[in-house]
């Protein structure tokens, strides 16, 4: 049981020195930064325009669909690459479910298309 614990030990102590590290580095980084406040840094940064009012009125809801969008993509290669390196494994039940896997996220892209989502201006 002594060795079970002394495991766990050298973990709490390692991570107790990397806490120590984090609040040590933090706090010499506060005491040393300069600090300059004004009202122009204080305002909400949009890309280089001027903000007007409040909220997200200046974003629109395509640039956030885009983003998800590609996340999407994203994560579809994500399940293909290691679905290609063990193809043999799976056969032809992995081939049919991946080709349906592809053809859903086609028809996700193909209605995305049509709605306009994908046209940036």
């Amino acid at each position: 049981m002594a060795e079970f614990l002394r495991a766990y030990l050298t973990v709490a102590v390692f991570a107790g020195a990397a806490g120590l590290l984090v609040a040590l580095l933090s706090t010499l980084g506060w005491a040393i930064r300069p600090s300059r406040p004004s009202r122009q840094k204080s305002i909400a940064y949009e890309s280089g325009v001027d903000p007007m009012g409040t909220g997200f009125g200046q974003s629109q809801v395509r640039y956030y669909i885009f983003a998800l969008l590609f996340v999407l993509f994203d994560v579809e290669a994500v399940y293909i690459f290691p679905w290609a390196l063990r193809l043999e494994t799976y056969g032809l039940f992995g081939l049919v479910e991946m080709g349906i896997f592809i053809v859903i996220l086609a028809l996700g892209l193909v209605y995305a298309w049509r709605k306009g989502v994908l046209r940036w201006v």
